[in-house]
């Protein structure tokens, strides 16, 4: 008699029509508590227990019982006791992370047998590929002693050492596994299947068992199946199997493992049976969605059949009711179209929807468009653990410690949320504010906490704060700075450390860290961790930041308790065999869904196919078959990103095979006719009306204008008025940059400072080693900012070569003129309609030539000022200076003609300096002086006016390149025109 073999197709709901049909097989309510359901996961089997419940409309039910098969990580896989089943006395798995710390630990060795130096952070990530590898031989039951057949002595030395390196796993990570009294997972596992299938075949059981939604991916899983299939009281219900496909069909299939029937077809041939003998699972229900299900199956067919489309024949236009395409610009956009379908299927009453995908990036960002609304979802594929919050506040630990305590990773540690270090919450944020201010921007403090008490005022009293952040972070600073330490010191550390800092006023560290899911999913990390750490030995300090980093990834955090009653986000695995009134299928790009194929670490593709390992796309068939489950939903939006990063993204390859068969259907293009919700993502942030916002026009009281000026701030105050206001009024500074590298104005300082100093130091002839000597003094100046890269490899060779030509220069130069000074403070006293107005400068260099002229220099070290710029009088800083200088407003420099007016552009390329004259002779320099103390004198004038207002850029045209007071001018708002409103 052929095995009971059944299949609900795709457009039909997998749990709730197997419920239907298991109820609809007994009248006897007691007939189900008797039963066994075989599922692939657990979360399966909760959706199985929740479909029960909805079947009897909320009504007590003693279920089935439910036992996941599939997981690998089910270390306590159980099918219980009683009749049938089998008493197992099997070695329990051994924890996932011992067994990371104990491969880490052979890698270790092996490198050190080989002579290589591997830190514990590149140890742990080998071993988690091989620890992948081991899990997959397990599974597919092929054996480590085959291997030796595979890399005949002939090969290339890489394919030896890759031998050799998996000689591990089968030379003494046998043995280390029966000392510990544990086994592989996917070994129990598989040891536990075979035991039950072996148990069921010799006493074969009098109650129904019943392999629901399997598809054979798992040889172990599908030798269990073979058996239930066997049992005469035995049931195996397969999910979508496509029973309208021809011999030829299934034969391509076999041979195609990126097909999503391909599993089904090669646990077919384990059951030995054909898809004829497959039958249609009885229950009641709708009729099947027959179009739907054409589509997908001639979109699905094997590529070398594809040919078959030129004969399909014209397709119904209702195959595509309740299914639409939305192409989005890009990722964010994507995430908002999808949130905006998830919030509308609230509008009808009971109505569910999901978001379907394996993009976590994607589900994370739905998750957060849904919060506008007051909508909490969850991801039920989890979240990283090392990007919640605890996860990152104790990778932010590490950071901080191994990098000594710079200013970013510091600033990022202490702004955490968990951070409280003692004190209340907001306290603890005011003074960490204060911090950086105070020491973290600018150029970066010397290394470690005394390097912060270095540049700290004296007697304040951030100097206790840091003292006790000191306190808190010494064991897990100690610990990292040993060079062998036993990696148990270094997690107590790690964990004491994070809970001193953790701690709040009202509230232990412990409290505060290890709560709500995420804490106590990282709590169990650590403790696990610790745990296994015994066993480990020790290793350097500086590798357990790595080291940590590598253990952490692929740590899950998990809702415990869905948050949304009718909406929900499932990843692949989470999404087999449930159902929703809507499916969003997201993501649906290539490489994201369907994933990239990964090339194999240890073999290559014949070697994988000698040893018995499937093709790497047979991962693309399991996708491929959880896409078509969900495309069988009564409403499918298919939903991709045309940029992602702001690279164009290509469409997955079954959305083009989707719109292939559609267009010889002859529907081309209709997949996609639905763009309101695209309209309404776009319009989601738009205000109701606009209103032209006008541009600040502040008129302080005449008092409080600036009565004293640099020649630099005269610019500024011509070209836009608003940032002077903003500086001089409000006084108002902008922060430096945290952790900044010397821009232009900290080398153009320093090579100011040089030539001053040089100029100084030989004010007549210049000695034989003038070079030498000005390098040393620039040594002197740049100093400690030489260790950054990018100071020493660019710009100190400039500076060489500004030197070379700058000492040759000099040489000539000094034949005709006498340097008077550098870096010179001066003063004009101007009078305005409000009072006196005093105009400040300070001059890079002052010469007298044989006349008794005056020659003003002024250093460039970036661009000069436009042509025309001086003459129009709004870059005056030459001609003031000129100004104070004829005046005798210079300390130590007579008044006296001014001569020459001189721009050196010091740029330390090729040529490395240049001199450029401004003005042709002595009568235009004296035109320039006049001009630039007339516009001033206006300028003062019209400013001593309380009406005159302190516009931003009056003249846009005349704009300074840059501005510190562009976002508090609000620029970007009234300088783009909109539509008037109220």
């Amino acid at each position: 008699m052929p095995p009971s073999v059944f299949t609900i197709d795709a457009d039909r709901p997998f749990l709730d029509t197997l419920v239907a049909g298991l109820r609809a097989a007994s009248a006897d309510p007691l007939a189900l508590s008797r039963q066994t359901i075989l599922l692939p996961t657990r979360r399966a089997a909760r959706a199985l227990a929740e479909a029960f419940l909805r079947a009897s409309e909320g009504r007590a039910l003693l279920l089935p019982r439910l036992v996941p098969v599939g997981d690998v990580d089910a270390e306590e896989l159980t099918f219980g006791d009683g009749d049938g089943f089998a008493t197992i006395d099997i070695p329990p798995a051994i924890p996932p992370l011992r067994r990371a710390l104990l491969l880490t630990r052979l890698v270790l060795r092996w490198a050190e047998r080989k002579g290589d130096s591997l830190s514990a952070g590149q140890g742990a990530l080998l071993a988690g590929e091989l620890a992948r590898f081991l899990d997959e031989v397990q599974t597919e039951g092929c054996d480590l002693a085959a291997l030796d057949a595979l890399v005949p002595a002939d090969h290339a030395a890489h394919w030896q050492q890759v031998l050799d390196f998996l000689g591990i796993l089968r030379e003494h990570w046998p043995a280390i596994l029966d000392e510990a009294g544990t086994l592989d997972p996917a070994a129990r596992r598989n040891r536990v299947l075979a035991a039950q299938a072996e148990a069921w075949r010799r006493h074969p059981p009098a109650h129904p068992i019943i392999a629901a939604g399997l598809t054979g991916g798992v040889a172990a899983v599908a030798d269990l199946v073979a058996a239930v299939a066997s049992l005469p009281r035995g049931t195996v219900v397969l999910p979508g199997l496509d029973r309208g496909l021809d011999d030829e069909s299934w034969a391509a299939i076999a041979a195609d493992p990126a097909h999503p029937q391909h599993l089904l077809a090669g646990l077919l041939r384990r059951l030995e049976i054909t898809p004829d003998e497959v039958r249609p699972w009885p229950a009641p229900g709708r009729p099947a969605r027959t179009g739907r299900l054409r589509l997908i199956a001639e979109a699905m067919r094997p590529a070398s059949q594809s040919d078959r489309w030129r004969s399909l024949g014209a397709l119904d236009v209702a195959v595509l009711d309740g299914f639409i395409r939305l192409d989005c610009v890009g990722a964010q956009e994507e995430a908002g179209v999808i949130a905006l379908l998830l919030r509308q299927a609230l509008e009808t009453a009971d109505k569910t929807a999901a978001l379907v995908t394996p993009d976590r990036g994607l589900a994370r960002r739905v998750a957060a468009e849904l919060r506008r609304w007051s909508i909490e979802i969850d991801d039920s594929a989890g979240v990283p653990l090392e990007k919640s919050p605890p996860g990152v506040f104790l990778r932010l630990m590490l950071d901080a410690v191994v990098e000594d305590f710079a200013p970013l990773p510091l600033l990022a540690l202490l702004k955490h949320p968990l951070a409280a270090g003692g004190r209340a919450p907001e306290d603890f944020r005011a003074t960490v504010r204060r911090l950086e201010i105070a020491a973290l921007r600018g150029a970066r403090p010397a290394p470690g906490f005394a390097g912060l008490r270095a540049v700290l005022p004296a007697g304040d009293a951030l100097h206790r704060f840091v003292d006790d952040l000191e306190m808190r972070l010494a064991p897990l600073v100690a610990a990292i700075a040993e060079d062998s330490v036993p990696l148990t010191a270094l997690v107590h550390a790690h964990i004491a450390t994070s809970e001193a800092l953790a701690a709040a006023i009202d509230e232990d560290g412990a409290g505060r860290l290890w709560r709500e899911d995420a804490g106590e999913a990282a709590a169990t990390f650590m403790a696990d961790l610790l745990h296994a750490a015994e066993s480990f030995g020790g290793t350097r300090g500086r590798d357990y930041q790595a080291f940590f980093g590598a253990l952490l990834a692929g740590q899950v955090v998990r809702p415990r308790f869905g948050r949304h009653a009718r909406l929900a986000i499932w990843g692949l695995l989470e999404a087999r065999l449930q159902h929703a009134d809507l499916i969003v299928l997201g993501g649906l790009n290539e490489g994201t869904w369907p994933p990239r194929v990964e090339s194999d670490p240890w073999l290559s593709r014949p070697m994988r196919r000698a040893f018995g390992l499937p093709a790497p796309e047979r991962h693309i068939g399991a996708a491929a078959h959880d896409f078509v489950q969900a495309l069988g939903a009564a409403q499918v939006v298919l939903t991709r990103a045309r940029r992602v990063d702001g690279t164009p993204a290509v469409p997955s390859r079954w959305l083009l095979r989707l719109e292939t068969v559609l267009r010889a259907g002859g529907l081309e293009g209709r997949l996609g006719a639905l763009p309101e919700p695209l309209l309404w993502q776009a319009r989601l942030d738009e205000p109701e009306k606009r209103r032209v916002v006008a541009a600040p026009e502040p008129r302080p009281p005449v008092v409080v204008r600036p009565r004293r000026l640099s020649v630099t701030a005269i610019e500024t105050w011509m070209r836009d008025p608003y940032a002077l206001y903003a500086r001089e009024v409000l006084r108002l500074a902008a922060l430096e940059p945290i952790d900044a590298d010397p821009g232009a104005a900290e080398r153009g300082i320093f090579i100011h400072r040089a030539l001053e100093r040089f100029i100084r130091a030989f004010p007549g002839a210049l000695p034989g080693d003038a070079e030498a000597q000005l390098i040393a003094i620039g040594k002197a100046e740049f100093g400690a900012t030489l260790e950054r890269p990018g100071m020493r490899t660019f710009w100190w060779p400039r500076f060489e070569r500004i030197a070379r030509w700058f000492v040759a220069h000099e040489r000539v130069r000094r034949q005709g003129l006498t340097p008077l000074g550098g870096e010179l403070a001066g003063e004009l006293r101007l009078h305005g309609p409000a009072g006196p107005f005093i105009l400040s400068a300070k001059a890079d260099r002052i010469d007298r030539d044989l006349a008794g002229g005056l020659v003003l220099v002024d250093y460039k070290t970036g661009g000069l000022p436009p042509p025309g710029e001086v003459e129009l009088g709004f870059s005056p800083q030459l001609p003031l200076e000129a100004a104070i200088a004829a005046s005798g407003g210079f300390a130590g420099v007579p008044p006296g003609p001014v001569a020459a007016l001189e721009y050196w552009r010091l740029g330390g390329g090729n040529p490395p300096a240049e001199v450029v004259p401004l003005g042709e002779n002595g009568s235009d320099v004296r035109r320039l002086l006049e001009e630039a103390l007339a516009g001033l004198a206006a300028l003062i004038a019209e400013f001593d006016d309380p009406r005159t207002p302190y516009r931003a850029m009056p003249r846009p045209e005349r704009a300074p390149r840059y501005s510190d007071y562009l976002h508090l001018a609000r620029v970007k708002e009234w300088s783009v025109v909109g539509e008037e409103g109220e």
